[in-house]
């Protein structure tokens, strides 16, 4: 599967009154593990920013005033997503400046839903973890993602952390690595390699199960790292 774990910053919050993408950041994932192929542009909204959104992201007037316009990149950003599922954290918001951004160009640009789909791993957290806090920081504090470099939001470094963080909350594969490229040598050595059977007149393993005094040790560490880590140890999860 080919997964886009995609993110915006705006000039507000609204496209209803105007309001435009400035950058959009994304990450691909296929078969839960990151590929490297990234798409990350700053964009030229043509319009103010909102001094509350620029407390959020950072980013002046001034800096994008050399950047594309939307029109620019929109065949570029339709051509990454196409065909895979796009991840986003309350997607409603970003798939709807993104369908703004599509209906102001002359081209008839069809909507998001026409070239992928889409998860909201907002409503994922909300079914996994009803009542609790669910944006991306309480996620992150949740399932151990180090996101302390994070000081303002950024759609490509936002991007980043929801994808680790949809690892973990998905329970499957969490180290993002790089695919290894496979090489005929390597497939060739693999199908060379002997495979081993275990013997069916093996002695039974010898189980030894702890006491209740280890048990009781074992938890009081396990509390001690929880403790010093601010709730980050892994095996009480």
């Amino acid at each position: 599967m080919r997964q886009v774990v995609l993110d915006t910053e705006t000039t507000g919050l609204d496209p209803a009154e105007g309001h435009r993408i400035i950058e959009i950041g994304c990450v691909e994932l296929i078969s839960r593990r990151l590929t490297g192929n990234r798409f990350h542009v700053y964009l030229n909204p043509e319009r103010n920013i909102d001094p509350g959104a620029v407390e959020v992201h950072g980013l002046s007037a001034e800096f994008l005033a050399d950047k594309p316009r939307f029109a620019d990149i929109a065949e570029d950003l339709l051509a990454y997503i196409k065909g895979a599922e796009l991840v986003i954290h309350n997607a409603p918001f970003d798939v709807g400046f993104l369908n703004h951004e599509l209906q102001l160009l002359s081209s008839g640009f069809a909507s998001v839903a026409e070239y992928c789909t889409v998860l909201d791993t907002l409503v994922l957290a909300k079914k996994k973890h009803p009542g609790q806090r669910n944006n991306l920081d309480a996620l992150c504090k949740r399932y151990g993602v180090d996101n302390r470099h994070r000081e303002l939001h950024g759609a490509l470094l936002d991007a980043e952390i929801l994808a680790e963080v949809y690892l973990a909350m998905t329970g499957g594969q969490t180290l993002l690595v790089l695919e290894p490229e496979s090489t005929d040598e390597g497939t060739d050595k693999l199908q060379q390699t002997p495979k081993l059977t275990l013997s069916i007149n093996r002695p039974q393993l010898k189980i030894i199960r702890c006491s209740e005094t280890e048990l009781q040790a074992h938890a009081a560490r396990l509390d001690a790292i929880d403790k010093a880590s601010n709730g980050k140890c892994l095996w009480k999860a």
